[in-house]
């Protein structure tokens, strides 16, 4: 008789780098997702609406040149490629100890790097994404990037929508499109 595995979820912490105030967001997700449904996950959380490449990146050290993504050219696959469609989080991080951390890149012209670290697991059986917490809102599709949101955001630029708030982070709305996304 094969041994039952406890359904069980990772909280995850992703914070955008090169933005002041930090822009952050705390999930929960199902142990079984794979990468691409963690992808998901953080565009539905950030606020992001998917319309460009991704990646993850991790390694040992500061050596980040494993990666996870989709088989894509314009994806530098290297000697550690693993397909996200395929690889779960449980079987990559399932007998690692806790806080693990990684690099999510999305948008390949303009950028956009995420820190993501794994804090912890929990016994949990929903088969939907959870949003714990977050603060400040994510910045618009095709902003120019951390450098060229960071100057609007502070005035140097002038391109920013009037109904934009950067302060602003709706968690209500976060759920929702985060309880769009079934995990099996």
């Amino acid at each position: 008789m094969a041994k039952q595995v406890t359904p069980e979820h990772y909280t995850f912490k992703v914070m955008l780098y090169q933005i002041e105030p930090t822009i952050w967001r705390e999930v929960s997700i199902p142990s079984t997702a794979t990468f691409f449904q963690l992808h998901e996950v953080i565009q539905a959380a950030m606020g992001w609406e998917d319309k460009h490449l991704h990646e993850f990146r991790h390694g040992k050290g500061k050596r980040l040149t494993s990666v996870i993504a989709s088989v894509d050219e314009d994806i530098v696959q290297g000697d550690d490629f693993r397909d996200e469609n395929v690889t779960t989080l449980r079987e990559l991080f399932g007998r690692r100890r806790f806080p693990i951390r990684m690099l999510y890149r999305y948008d390949f012209r303009e950028d956009w790097i995420h820190e993501i670290a794994f804090a912890k697991k929990v016994e949990n059986d929903s088969l939907c994404p959870e949003l714990i917490g977050g603060e400040r809102n994510c910045p618009p599709e095709d902003a120019g990037g951390a450098h060229g949101y960071q100057a609007c955001v502070d005035g140097d630029l002038d391109w920013m929508d009037d109904s934009y708030d950067p302060e602003h982070f709706d968690a209500q709305s976060a759920q929702k499109r985060l309880n769009k996304l079934k995990i099996s």
